[in-house]
């Protein structure tokens, strides 16, 4: 998982689906940034009228910066809030993480719009990945998991199931604890990635809880998994939508 590759996603009003729709790579050192939009930000405009960003109006344009753009920046929570540390620790990252590493791990989600971040997932030379996100769906489960939420532990074990009969989205990635509460879901971007895992290596594919907090966060911003799998000949994130519109 690189934290100088990120994707940001946009999710439609109507379908509630989610639009890989740009891409954002940064130097190791922060001080060069590049934005451009991807091909699903074309479909999104096809099939959900997507909006393009005032920051970014041309969709077929490279964007650079010596500073990390202010639609990236403002996702980033100050060092300078009371509750930086305990936030960083939430996210299991140290108060040194750069900005791409925070906007990697904490999605970079807003109340206030319809966007969110996530990194590239790699692919090392053994075929496996290792990549963390926020558990979705939570809201959807019945009391008794919700209730088996709030005993969530650090390195808690999870097992992982492909569920093909979701009336959301048809086929999803499904997260269970140890004694069979459904607890929620992978978010949509990385059905497709994780189901040819399943389908390749299951016993390859797990999952643990690296850090549950507690409200006034938003439920799907509250239980952060880290998973490991892997691929035979496989390369995540190369479908249609991630392609960039701009060589």
């Amino acid at each position: 998982m690189s934290a100088n590759t990120l994707f940001l996603a946009w999710q439609a009003d109507e379908n509630r689906g989610w639009f890989p729709i740009g891409l954002l790579k940064s130097d190791p050192e922060g001080s060069d940034y590049r934005f451009h939009y991807t091909k699903g930000a074309e479909r999104a405009q096809k099939e959900a009228d997507f909006p393009l960003l005032l920051e970014f109006p041309h969709l077929r344009k490279k964007y650079r910066s010596s500073e990390l753009f202010p639609i990236f920046k403002n996702r980033v929570m100050s060092r300078k809030r009371p509750e930086f540390a305990e936030y960083m620790s939430s996210l299991g990252l140290s108060e040194t993480a750069d900005p791409m590493q925070i906007l990697a791990a904490s999605e970079g989600r807003r109340v206030t719009d319809s966007y969110e971040v996530f990194p590239k997932i790699e692919r090392r030379s053994d075929g496996r990945f290792t990549c963390r996100f926020f558990l979705q769906g939570s809201r959807f489960t019945n009391q008794y998991a919700r209730d088996r939420i709030k005993s969530l532990k650090p390195e808690e074990k999870l097992h992982i199931a492909l569920q093909t009969d979701s009336p959301a989205t048809g086929r999803a990635i499904q997260f269970q604890t140890e004694d069979y509460y459904v607890i929620g879901w992978s978010p949509r971007y990385l059905v497709e990635d994780i189901s040819k895992a399943m389908l390749e290596s299951h016993i390859d594919c797990r999952a643990h809880v690296v850090g549950f907090t507690s409200q006034p966060a938003p439920l799907k911003q509250r239980i952060l998994i880290e998973m490991h799998g892997r691929w035979h000949d496989y390369e995540p994130m190369s479908g249609e939508d991630f392609q960039p519109l701009v060589p």
